[in-house]
């Protein structure tokens, strides 16, 4: 596959995974296109060599695991993870407001957005809605994706805010509630957005009970620059490292073990969720695996001292307006080839002996790599691998493609970057 076919599949995966549901929902057709077979956490699992197999969990959480035609149980598991959640905005309950006969909607920040990207943007939303069901423990839950603009937040005209261009602190409650429509006939102010829902999804108003409904940027992402050399597009961080992560996986071909990915929820509000790296999740999805081939759980944590993660989330590429933001020393460009996160920290799982591992498998396979670290006087963020390394004791690197712009609503990276990052996710899966 071309850097221009990798950029292709990309953005793809862009334009379909608008919410953390959707993500998962996206991942399980590109596994069941490549033959996995889906298991229910609820059941006790008969697997075999050569198995395909994925599990959702909770609806926005994903793992999938493929079983080596010579596995024997003394290799241990090859792992690696991501994030299906990104920043920006959620559907407060009860939302509906009525502004000077503008409809809007009530909202709240989701990670860490950069609020003034969201402005004069076409805004569409995505997630799931909760509905009655055949009783009280059992409701129906419905993913819903408008795929149109229907949102939008306003700038104030520099004529009424004549210092806009000193900069400017938008507030989060009154400055970030995006414009739905204008009140009337069609708009009733009382409801209009659980009546909007209800059409959508053709049912009654009185049938949704709850949502779960982040707004996002309905853009469409596109490769840029005079010789194509990069792609700009929403969501980025982190559908760049869920695409790899399935590619690699897909296409890896190692015999003698268990491959393994996990796609983790709510990894930019902490991870400490049900959903989240910080759960046992994964340490019981890898426990179950092991019982499924009649391994009793010494055996499995036996297992875990010849296993390795790899957390794949994007990393900071040198700004070409603030260099002086980034490490003197450790300056990563776009398409300068996989960032390998380093902090003495934690705040990026750091342990030499794992990243001597990834280092050989990228100039074994002549895959461009760079090393990141932050400046002493700052800090620039973390991922999940030092979380979920906390719970799965287990040697941990993190690495990912550098991006421009992280955390706006629209993203920029190199395009060879994430070709580089799939060779290597596949590599991993394969060697």
């Amino acid at each position: 596959m071309s850097t221009m076919e990798h950029a292709e599949k990309l953005l793809q995966l862009t334009e379909t995974a608008t919410s953390s549901f959707h993500t998962v929902e996206a991942a399980v057709r590109q596994l069941k296109d490549a033959g996995f077979t889906e298991l229910d956490s609820r059941d006790d699992w008969g697997l075999s060599s050569q198995g395909k197999y994925y599990v959702v969990h909770h609806g926005s959480s994903l793992a999938a695991f493929t079983v080596g035609s010579e596995f024997t149980f003394r290799e241990g598991f090859r792992i690696a993870a991501a994030h299906t959640d990104f920043p920006g905005l959620r559907l407060k309950p009860c939302p509906e407001m009525d502004d000077e006969g503008y409809a809007r909607v009530n909202v709240e920040v989701y990670g860490g957005a950069i609020l003034n990207t969201w402005l004069d943007r076409p805004l569409s939303m995505a997630g799931r809605v909760a509905c009655r069901g055949e009783d009280a423990f059992h409701p129906a839950v419905r993913l819903i994706d408008v795929k149109r603009p229907v949102f939008t937040i306003p700038n104030l005209a520099i004529h009424l805010n004549k210092e806009i261009n000193k900069g400017i602190e938008l507030n989060k409650q009154t400055d970030m509630l995006p414009v739905a429509g204008m009140i009337g006939e069609k708009l009733n102010k009382e409801d209009f957005l659980i009546r909007f829902l209800a059409k959508e999804l053709h049912m009654q108003p009185e049938d949704i009970l709850d949502y779960e409904i982040g707004i996002y940027n309905a853009d469409a992402g596109d490769v840029i620059g005079m010789d194509g050399e990069f792609i700009s597009a929403p969501r980025l961080d982190n559908l760049t490292s869920v695409q790899a992560l399935l590619t690699g996986l897909t296409e890896g071909e190692r015999r003698q073990g268990i491959n393994v990915i996990a796609l983790f929820d709510h990894e930019e509000i902490g991870s400490r969720t049900k959903q989240g790296a910080g759960s046992l999740w994964l340490n019981t999805v890898l426990e179950k695996i092991m019982a499924g081939f009649g391994r009793d759980r010494n055996k499995y944590l036996g297992t875990l001292e010849e296993s390795l993660l790899l957390s794949v989330d994007v990393g900071h590429a040198v700004h070409p307006g603030s260099p002086a933001k980034s490490d003197p020393t450790n300056k990563n460009k776009l398409n300068g080839g996989v960032c390998i996160k380093e902090a003495s920290a934690q705040s990026y799982a750091t342990d030499c002996e794992a990243i001597a591992i990834v280092q050989q498998i990228c100039e074994q396979e002549n895959i461009p790599y760079q090393k990141f670290a932050n400046r002493s006087d700052g800090t620039s963020g973390g991922t999940l691998g030092s979380i979920a390394s906390s719970v799965l004791p287990v040697r941990t690197v993190d690495v990912g493609v550098p991006l421009l712009a992280m955390h706006s609503s629209r993203e920029l990276m190199g395009a060879e970057d994430q070709e580089s990052l799939v060779r290597l996710v596949r590599a991993y899966f394969s060697l």
